[in-house]
């Protein structure tokens, strides 16, 4: 099977989001979604820029940011352990506007308490931000821990889900 590596930029309010994912007979699946200035994000070349594969991540995008609460539902390719999937699978689950803990993840998961640094290490690893929504995932006493793409974006997005109340200057 022939398969083409190709990307895309999708303008947004938290700036530019590079889409990367292959395009084969089989047809187009999402690999990885990053933020603006976040590590790890890889250098793309021009030439291999296609919007045609994205169409449809570009439209639930769009929703999304337009304030349609929306379950990302795109076929996806990200790579990883079997954990760090197991960790990714379990973030669907956590409805638009709310958020959950890292040590009720890791209880869904069947993870003891122990290893809870484990589930943080996954969540950490998702290439998928936003459409894998490692975002909604807090710590116990509220606080906003890490997240790959800064810890303010995470903020703005709960925001802009109601799972935050809009801070007052």
């Amino acid at each position: 099977m022939n398969t083409r590596t190709v990307h895309t930029v999708h303008p947004s309010p938290l700036g530019d989001l590079l889409l990367t994912g292959a395009v084969s007979s089989a047809g187009p699946t999402l690999s990885a979604l990053y933020l603006p200035g976040q590590r790890g994000a890889p250098a793309v070349r021009p030439e291999d820029r296609d919007d045609g594969p994205f169409t449809e991540a570009h439209r639930q995008l769009d929703a999304y940011f337009a304030g349609r609460p929306t379950r990302f539902d795109l076929p996806l390719a990200a790579t990883g352990s079997p954990f760090q999937q197991a960790v990714w699978q379990a973030l669907d689950e956590i409805p638009y506007g709310t958020t959950s803990t890292y040590g009720e993840l890791a209880a869904r998961l069947g993870v003891p308490r122990s290893e809870i640094r484990a589930v943080g290490r996954a969540l950490g690893a998702n290439p998928l931000l936003l459409v894998r929504p490692c975002h909604r995932v807090i710590g116990a006493d509220g606080s906003m821990r890490g997240y790959a793409g800064g810890v303010e974006r995470k903020v703005w997005l709960l925001t802009h889900e109601g799972a935050l109340q809009p801070a007052l200057i």
